[in-house]
């Protein structure tokens, strides 16, 4: 039976959320960790958790890749290499494609795209040699687009294809690789969504049946220790978002925009008109963090 104990993994996104969950769960299971997030007090707080002799942190820019590279080096100076990987890092902005910020537009991209890239990059010659296994999170959002979303589902889309292809790339070194589509998980991310904008709140309870609903954290993280345990080619969580992923040429036909299309007159300009308010089209925890300046409209 396959088991994670005295595997390294490599997080990124690793101080909140399903980061910091997924890396506690994997530490439970005896896996040593090197941690990378741009939030450099509770990624410090966590590694101090789990101890020095699990887990290496790196407060890190993942569009940044010699400071990735260096992590990874760091982490394989320590542990040994790198037998996983969880490209988790990512932020989303808000606001139609008319109205939303261009720099935080191209924030989301840089991260949620090149940051995968970086991640992939710095630790695959590791995960080689080690025949290793990478999870990359993308979102329902690769197969059900969200209108005021743009950036968020044209990156994830990205990165659902980014893993195919790296998949063909590296199989013959005996690397797997999968990728991860969660719906709504009660992260940060969802949470500033909800507590910055009544549009995001209107639009999630215009969803029909469990469309609109939110996932805990937990669920995601018992999904993805499955995946990295038995190096799983898709991970959906809920498993619902499965369907999904064979509808997706439905879903972005006329017949799924006639469930998408009807709140958007409504919803779409007030998310503008809140983000205008507000004076950023991203959360303002990835202000604070320097991920994006303050819109200067």
């Amino acid at each position: 039976m396959p088991t994670l104990r005295n595997k390294v993994a490599l997080v990124t996104g690793a101080a909140r959320g399903i980061g910091a969950e997924t890396s506690r769960a994997l530490a439970r299971k005896g896996v040593k960790l090197v941690l990378i997030d741009l939030d450099a007090e509770p990624l410090k707080a966590l590694a101090a958790e789990l101890g020095d002799d699990v887990a290496i942190a790196a407060a890190a820019d993942v569009c940044d890749l010699a400071a990735v590279q260096k992590a990874v080096d760091a982490g394989i100076a320590k542990f040994g290499g790198i037998d996983l990987v969880l490209a988790n890092a990512g932020i989303a902005s808000f606001g139609s494609v008319l109205h939303v910020d261009p720099a935080t537009f191209k924030r989301v991209i840089d991260i949620n795209i090149l940051g995968v890239f970086h991640t992939v990059r710095a630790a695959l010659p590791s995960v080689i040699e080690r025949k290793g296994y990478i999870l990359v999170v993308s979102s329902f959002a690769a197969f059900a687009p969200v209108a005021g979303l743009a950036a968020y589902n044209a990156s994830k889309a990205g990165i659902e294809h980014f893993a195919n292809a790296l998949r063909l790339e590296v199989a013959h070194h005996g690397v797997t690789v999968g990728s991860a589509h969660m719906s709504w998980i009660d992260t940060p991310l969802v949470q500033d969504a909800k507590a910055d904008l009544t549009a995001f709140n209107q639009f999630l309870a215009t969803l029909p049946g469990p469309l609109g609903k939110t996932t805990s954290v937990g669920s995601c993280v018992d999904a993805f220790v499955v995946a990295l345990t038995k190096r799983k080619r898709r991970v959906y969580v809920p498993r619902w978002v499965g369907i999904f992923a064979w509808l997706k040429a439905v879903v972005t036909s006329r017949i799924g925009d006639r469930t998408l299309l009807p709140p958007v007159p409504r919803i779409l300009p007030l998310m503008d008109e809140e983000a205008a308010k507000l004076g950023r089209s991203t959360s303002a925890r990835n202000v604070a963090l320097g991920d994006v300046a303050v819109d200067p409209k």
